[in-house]
């Protein structure tokens, strides 16, 4: 079974790993109440005019008027909007990697940054997306904005969720979008430009801070899955997911090889085969795995373990779903999480390279 890291559409939005998904009940009584009062804190010490224009993969969308009921889909867009100071009235649940609240600890504590912890009057309701978008709940939140700027978001979903509300779309690739233009793209449809803006100036100068503290800078990397004993079972992701993106912006480069199988495609991972593991030339080998068993079964796989790195035992073998989530979908606040939980992991590693 593939890695809940493997596909787009499989695991960013399903396995991420979301197999096994248990759906949640979302009462009309708590979308009626839900977070509306602090989602209209949207309009405090914004200066954006009304209306504003947001392009997308579907065209564009024109917001009339300060949202403040504000719902979300997917990963990220809700990270984001709490980021911006704004609680949504309805979000989807995080199953998988996500706590017994269907929720991160990045969230849970901005949650209760802005007073609106989960069980208050002010938390936002929150919906399963295991079958897919939730357009049934999404519209008993009488939202008016729904945000999927980091999302895989169909044309038909896009289509339905528009008649309930205005809908800001993912920019050019489903679950491809960099969480800097996430938080622009969503910033500028809550009408707080300038807050992004300074969200995303924080974040990059902590990164940049953090990553200093260890010996990552100028060290070659290859992001992927690998499943021991299959022949089909590895999988590199290329510079257009949000992982590569992530050590990139840590000071590390992307393995040559992996440029250069890249080419021009805007796929986010490359197929490959366990027989040319040995190709796999990097500093360091970053990989998802389900238990430390399987780390252990991958180092002693007789073709994995020609991997350079593993050779050296330059490798990042993460089982934890909620760090593994962190970097997968990365926000403006679950960045700052994998800078505490992550980065010393990675730089364990690039000390044995």
């Amino acid at each position: 079974m593939p890695s809940p890291i493997l596909s787009r559409s499989l695991s960013r939005r399903g396995l991420l790993g979301l197999s096994g998904l248990a759906a949640i009940a979302v009462t009309a009584t708590a979308c009626s109440t839900g977070a509306a009062g602090t989602a209209g804190g949207a309009s405090t010490g914004s200066t954006a005019s009304f209306p504003v224009t947001v392009k997308h993969i579907y065209g564009e969308t024109v917001i009339e008027k300060q949202p403040t009921r504000v719902a979300t889909v997917s990963w990220v867009n809700d990270d984001v909007a709490l980021a911006l100071g704004v609680v949504p009235v309805a979000v989807p649940k995080n199953e998988w990697g996500g706590n017994e609240a269907g929720s991160t600890p990045w969230k849970d504590a901005k949650l209760a940054e802005l007073g609106a912890s989960w069980g208050s009057e002010k938390a936002p309701v929150q919906y399963s997306e295991a079958d897919g978008i939730n357009a049934a709940e999404i519209a008993k939140a009488a939202p008016d904005l729904i945000l999927a700027a980091y999302s895989g978001l169909k044309q038909e979903d896009y289509d339905k969720l528009s008649k309930i509300a205005p809908v800001v779309a993912f920019p050019e690739v489903a679950y491809g979008t960099p969480w800097q233009e996430s938080t622009r793209l969503i910033g500028k449809a809550l009408g707080k430009d300038a807050e992004a803006e300074k969200v995303i100036a924080d974040l990059e100068a902590r990164i940049s801070e953090e990553a200093a503290k260890y010996p990552v800078a100028g060290k070659t990397f290859i992001y992927g899955n690998l499943e021991p004993a299959k022949g089909d079972g590895v999988n590199v992701y290329t510079a257009s997911d949000n992982r590569p993106r992530f050590l990139s912006q840590l000071g590390m480069e992307l393995a040559p090889i992996v440029v250069e199988k890249t080419g021009d495609s805007k796929e986010f991972y490359l197929p490959w085969s366990a027989e040319k593991a040995d190709e796999l030339a990097s500093d360091v080998f970053v990989t998802w795995v389900p238990d430390a068993k399987t780390a252990k079964q991958i180092t002693a796989d007789p073709l994995l373990s020609q991997i350079p790195a593993l050779k050296k035992g330059a490798l990042v073998a993460d089982s934890d779903n909620t760090l593994t989530l962190s970097v997968s979908a990365a926000s403006p606040l679950s960045l700052p999480y994998a800078l505490e939980k992550f980065l010393p992991l990675l730089g364990a590693a690039a000390e044995k390279a």
